[in-house]
Order: structure tokens, then C-alpha cells, then sequence
């Protein structure tokens, strides 16, 4: 152990509040009632819509407050102390009183949401991290604690370190977005200049809908790839993941998509989901399978204008007044998009592929960048908790 460090339990420096709210104040507004409590953020979300259920538990200004399912993923937050009201969540919630002449509290919440805290509950509770912290089982953790100046110089130097950690993040989210925006700009530009060069055309002059389904009626075996909405990349048309159907199990119907078409998610087209099929599989009816004609379009560039900023504004304006915006065939088909020879076409696919692939270049920096920041704040935390900071 450290010079001047103790092993104590965490009961030692934190009591249990035991306290619950009243029905009156949980009815009438006094108390808020919280949604969750974000991963590695101490953020404590609350419920807009008031609902309450029976035994939950107080927490107050300045508690410590975990949820006991999800804690040694860094569901921890400190209430903070200039809340006007206090707050209640159900019994998977703890709420704890910091014993200020023993520990910092703000020092205790960094040290919660490290791997040593990890490693300390994968040693000393049965089940681990998989279990649930619940009050008996968290206050009996054993954690190394310093005196309490020394955490206060622990505490100002990992604050110090993490805001330029964080800073670094924001610049390399920001970069992220620029390079995006950037892509956005040049093809709105070509489009835009295309439009003035070539008298467009109806883009359901390009291409044809392929409405090949498969149902749950048709008797039909054996596994079934498929790739819906949420495996599509917005704004880029990547394909990021696949699921396995079976045939047999199937509960809705789906579209047959072969390599080669254009898979459009239509219901929420602001998500702007464009994708190039590179396989044989199926799509929800929430996508439309695009065949186009290679006599006309290239399909390629006929994917770049659907996820250009010229096509995904019409396709908004057509439909922002709906609840839940679907962009209809006959609504798709009207949108005009300009058609250059098919050997412009190519050399203009060709060039925002070039340009596709230094964004992805970049991002996947930005990635590795992001990586390495979060495997710098975790470095610093082990250090900070081993007593080398």
C-alpha cells in the first residue's frame, strides 16, 4: 500500500440514505424521479413524464448516487449540491452520504469509474461485475483510500489532465464533422453546377423498382441475410452490420436485394440511408430496392446524388409535415437529378470516389485518434489510483 494509504471499506466513508419519498411529493412535483444515469458521464437523467413506482429510494444535494446494475460500467453521478429538489429512483438505485472528513467525493467518483474499481468488485463480490451492486454488496468493497489532501492533489491533477483529454476530443470530433460537411459541400456544389450544365430529368426515368418479396406464407426454409436500416451508414452508405433470418421464422414480409441495386430507406429519409448492394439478401418494406437502368445512369453516381444534399432536401421538403415521414414512389420518382453522358458520369464517380476515400482516410485517424485518447484517460486513472501521479 501506499505510503499513508488505508484499505477501508466503502461503508467506512459512505452511508446508506435510507430515506423514501412521500407519494404527496412524488404526485405534486417536490421530487424528480430519475430516467438513468449515463456511462462514464455522471450525468443523472430525469423522467419528463413523472411516472412513479412503488419503493423507491431518496437521493439529495450532493449524494452519491449509482445505479447497482449497471455501476462498474460507470453508472455513477454526484447529485449536485446546487439541486433545488431532491430526486427518487427505484430500489436498483443507491443513494449515499459522503463522509467529507474521510473522502472527497469528487475523488471517489473518478476512482468508481476506473478499472481498479473493476478489478476490486471482480475480486471481492461473487459474480463479479455482472452482479448487482446493491447497498450491502457495494459498502463492503474494500478500496485504497489516501489522506485526504492527497486526493485533493490526486483529484486536481486527473481534472487538469481530463479537460485537455476532453479538449483533444472536441477537436477531433469537430474534425470528424468537418470532413463530412466538407464531402456534403462539394457534391451540393456538382450536383448544383450539373443542374445548370444538363436540363434534368424525373429520377424515375433512371431506374425501376424491384419488388420481389418474401413472405412468411410462402413455405420457404433456410437462413436469409439481411440488412435493414440500422446497418446502413447514414450520409455515407456503408454497410456497418447484417443480421440471419430464417425463412421459416420469418413475421413479416421482406424485399429480395441482389449485388448491384440501390437499397433506399424511404421511412425517415432525413437519415439519409443510401446503400449499393454487394450481396444477395433481403431488406425490411421499409426500403425500396432500386434497379437502375445502366442505358441511362450509372449506378454509382446515381447513389451519390441520392445521398447529395440536393436530393435529401427535397426529399425532407416532401415530407417534414408527416408524423412519421415516408418518402412515397410516386413522391421519389418526381425529384429531378441532371444526367451527364454515362462517360462524365464515370469521371465524376470516379473523382468523389478519390475524395470518399481520403474522408474515410481521415475518419478512420479520427477513430484511432479517439481510441488512443480514451486509453490515455484510462492510463492516467490507473496511475492516479496506484499512488504515481
Amino acid at each position: 500500500m501506499t505510503n499513508g494509504w488505508q484499505e477501508v471499506l466503502l461503508g467506512d466513508v459512505l452511508t446508506e440514505r435510507k430515506e423514501t419519498p412521500s407519494p404527496e411529493s412524488l404526485e405534486n412535483g417536490e421530487v424528480s424521479i430519475v430516467s438513468k444515469i449515463g456511462f462514464n458521464e455522471g450525468k443523472i437523467e430525469l423522467r419528463a413524464d413523472g411516472k412513479t413506482k412503488t419503493g423507491m429510494i431518496l437521493a439529495c444535494p450532493g449524494d452519491l448516487v449509482i445505479s447497482g446494475i449497471n455501476a462498474t460500467k460507470g453508472a455513477i453521478a454526484i447529485y449536485p449540491e446546487t439541486a433545488k429538489k431532491p430526486i427518487a429512483a427505484t430500489i436498483h438505485y443507491g443513494a449515499y452520504i459522503p463522509n467529507k472528513e474521510r473522502v472527497d467525493i469528487k475523488y471517489l467518483w473518478w476512482f468508481l469509474r476506473s478499472a481498479a474499481f473493476r478489478d476490486i468488485v471482480q475480486d471481492h463480490i461473487p459474480g463479479g461485475i455482472k452482479t448487482e451492486l446493491k447497498s450491502k454488496r457495494f459498502l463492503a468493497v474494500p478500496i485504497p483510500l489516501p489522506p485526504l489532501k492527497e486526493q485533493q492533489r490526486i483529484l486536481a491533477h486527473i481534472e487538469s489532465l481530463a479537460a485537455r483529454v476532453n479538449e483533444a476530443q472536441r477537436l477531433r470530433e469537430e474534425a470528424d464533422s468537418g470532413s463530412e460537411k466538407y464531402f456534403a459541400s462539394v457534391t451540393s456544389q456538382l450536383f448544383t453546377e450539373l443542374s445548370e450544365k444538363y436540363d434534368p430529368i424525373t429520377i424515375g426515368e433512371t431506374f425501376t423498382f424491384r419488388q420481389d418479396l418474401i413472405r412468411p406464407t410462402d413455405g420457404k426454409s433456410g437462413k436469409i441475410r439481411f440488412i435493414g436500416l440500422q446497418h446502413v451508414e447514414s450520409n455515407t452508405g456503408r454497410r456497418i452490420g447484417e443480421d440471419t433470418l430464417y425463412a421459416e421464422q420469418l413475421t413479416g414480409r421482406k424485399f429480395h436485394f441482389s449485388p448491384g441495386e440501390i437499397v433506399y430507406g424511404y421511412l425517415r429519409p432525413y437519415l439519409n440511408k443510401v446503400w449499393i448492394a454487394d450481396c444477395e439478401g433481403v431488406c425490411s418494406v421499409d426500403q425500396y430496392v432500386i434497379r437502375p437502368n445502366e442505358r441511362i445512369v450509372d449506378t454509382k453516381y446515381l447513389a451519390y446524388f441520392m445521398r447529395s444534399p440536393a436530393f435529401l432536401q427535397k426529399a425532407i421538403e416532401m415530407t417534414h409535415n408527416l408524423l412519421l415521414p415516408r418518402l412515397r414512389t410516386g413522391l421519389l420518382e418526381s425529384i429531378l437529378i441532371p444526367v451527364p453522358p454515362l462517360d462524365e458520369q464515370r469521371r465524376i464517380v470516379a473523382y468523389l470516389d478519390g475524395l470518399q476515400a481520403k474522408v474515410n482516410a481521415l475518419r478512420e485517424l479520427q477513430v484511432k485518434s479517439g481510441e488512443e485518447l480514451s486509453a490515455l484517460m484510462a492510463s492516467i486513472l490507473d496511475k492516479a489510483f496506484k499512488g504515481e501521479l
